[in-house]
């Protein structure tokens, strides 16, 4: 049976709209044609790409495999329409995926600086630790450490090189010594941190004469919320770990320090990650350019 792509913008609204009628509306044409050409659209794949109920649909996990192929050439369709609309301004909606752990691009300035600089573009930032594929998402860039960027991704550097560090106020390792060794985190109160409610807590991370580890601290203290794992440290809740960025501030004034550097070697920063696409929209670019320049002004 031959492919129809006409089938494909049906797919996409049901996709979108998870209704039958909604997606109908949404192409100006009637309920029955969507579901028609939805089931004519499974007669060729030979496989169900939606389940129906009386209420709406979801996609099966073939639908949600067709939905995921196509996002890329979608993306390129759409690059390709707003670089020869005439209006090569950088403008509309930029989506873009961060860690809850990018400090520097989440602290305020490089966003803020972007916006005056570009106030045709509308910038919305999701701020999530969830791994998953940005494209097939609807995100125009995302940004994470590099270690854990997909290898078809295009990478920027964000920032220099980061390290994590082990910290507590002085008076906690005052009153209950400081480790010498990773392996000694075990006897001490601990604060971990976990990305979601249903992730276990984090494995603090270090490395021996070149050979990394790492070491399950098993913390008394656990949350999903950094800003409260500083806090529960600065009131001498215990020990904890995260990337030194965050505890700058603090151990500059003292209020935090730090131990077992010596384990601890510096790593790939952040990125700003997209796809490679030949025709990438202008928002995009000059998202690509603020951060490059952003980046050289504060090193």
């Amino acid at each position: 049976m031959t492919f129809d792509l006409n089938l494909v913008p049906v797919f996409l609204a049901v996709a979108e709209e998870g209704n039958f009628r909604a997606a109908a509306e949404r192409l100006g044409v009637t309920r029955s044609a969507v579901s028609q050409g939805i089931k004519r659209l499974e007669d060729i794949c030979g496989i169900a790409l939606v389940s129906r109920t009386t209420r709406s649909v979801r996609l099966t996990e073939a639908g949600n495999r067709f939905r995921e192929a196509l996002a890329q050439p979608i993306a390129d369709v759409k690059s390709a329409f707003e670089n020869v609309a005439g209006d090569t301004r950088p403008s509309g909606l930029l989506r873009i995926a961060a860690t809850s752990i990018a400090e520097r691009f989440l602290s305020g300035p490089l966003i803020a600086s972007f916006a005056e600089a570009h106030p045709a573009i509308t910038i919305d930032v999701t701020v999530t630790d969830d791994i998953f594929d940005i494209v097939a998402a609807g995100f125009d860039a995302g940004v994470r450490l590099g270690d854990v960027i997909e290898r078809d991704m295009i990478a920027v550097p964000l920032t220099k090189e980061e390290r994590e560090v082990v910290v507590a106020t002085p008076r906690y390792f005052e009153v209950h010594g400081t480790p010498r060794h990773p392996r000694d985190l075990v006897r001490h109160r601990c604060i971990g941190w976990r990305p979601s409610p249903s992730a276990a807590p984090y494995r603090w991370e270090f490395e021996e004469g070149g050979i990394p580890f790492d070491v399950a601290v098993e913390p008394q203290i656990t949350t999903n919320d950094l800003s409260l794992m500083v806090r529960t440290a600065l009131a001498g809740g215990g020990i904890t770990f995260a990337l030194e960025e965050t505890f700058r501030s603090y151990i500059d004034r003292g209020e935090l320090i730090t131990a077992l550097d010596d384990y601890l070697p510096p790593f790939p920063g952040f990125f700003l990650y997209f796809p490679d696409r030949r025709n990438m929209a202008p928002k995009l670019r000059a998202l690509i350019d603020h951060v490059r320049a952003y980046r050289l002004a504060s090193s």
